[in-house]
């Protein structure tokens, strides 16, 4: 397993795993600002599930979204799953990731082992899934198997989050895999190289994009995050 390193440029510090490729990053002026736009859109179930009482991420990277979520639900669970102990002292050390508490559970752990502890299925209402090595090629964890054991994790009315980054041909393999365990799939359009983010729904929704709009001028105001374009991206991909 590579060594985590640090890396500061224009006032972000970012969080590699032993190569030059960024796994995360935090401004330094501004802590809990979610840095890339496609962990912004990680995001993208908050336009259909306003209080989460329990969400988890698998992958914790510099620790973003955990932090996010942690700082910006009071009253829900945040739960990270992160296989590399190194990873998780860094994101304390240089990331302003808080100490585990009544709220906050940061674990040490395989995330195949995870989504397949039956303990843990039918426990949240948001899986944010973004696993990557130090090479980024692809999702460490991405077979059908997988996916089929994340749904378990959801409740009924669930919505999984997946940060899909791999060759554009390998998208659709991805997407595949997640389609067979969920009853509906959309992905926003690409951003950086060879990105998207997809969102997996345990039951399929019923969408008014008038009410999607109203809840993203909701999200901007209160979370900061670009909400209106997700919409605008949900609405591509229906008409394409």
């Amino acid at each position: 397993m590579s060594k985590p390193n640090i890396s500061e440029q224009d006032g972000v510090r970012n969080l590699h795993f032993g190569t030059r490729i960024i796994q995360g990053a935090m401004r330094l002026d501004d802590q809990l600002a979610l840095e890339f736009e496609y962990i912004q859109q990680m995001m993208l179930w908050t336009l259909f599930i306003e209080q989460p009482m329990h969400i988890v991420q698998l992958g914790l990277g510099a620790g973003a979204l955990t932090k996010f979520c942690y700082h910006h639900y009071p009253a829900a669970r945040t739960t990270a799953i992160e296989l590399d102990a190194a990873v998780i002292t860094q994101c304390h050390t240089h990331f302003a990731l808080p100490l585990n508490d009544q709220r906050l559970s940061v674990c040490t752990m395989d995330a195949w082992d995870y989504v397949n502890d039956p303990s843990n299925h039918s426990s949240c209402e948001v899986l944010q899934v973004d696993l990557y090595d130090a090479q980024a090629i692809e999702p460490t964890l991405n077979s059908p198997e997988f996916y089929a054991a994340c749904a378990d994790c959801l409740t009924d009315t669930g919505i999984m989050t997946v940060n899909i980054f791999c060759d554009r041909d390998n998208h659709s393999h991805n997407l595949e895999a997640i389609e067979q365990s969920f009853s509906a799939v959309a992905w926003l359009p690409e951003v950086h190289d060879s990105n998207i983010v997809a969102i997996a729904f345990k039951q399929a929704p019923s969408i008014d994009f008038d009410q999607l709009h109203a809840r993203a001028v909701r999200i901007e105001q209160q979370l900061k995050l670009p909400a209106k374009s997700w919409v605008d991206g949900l609405m591509l991909w229906m008409q394409g």
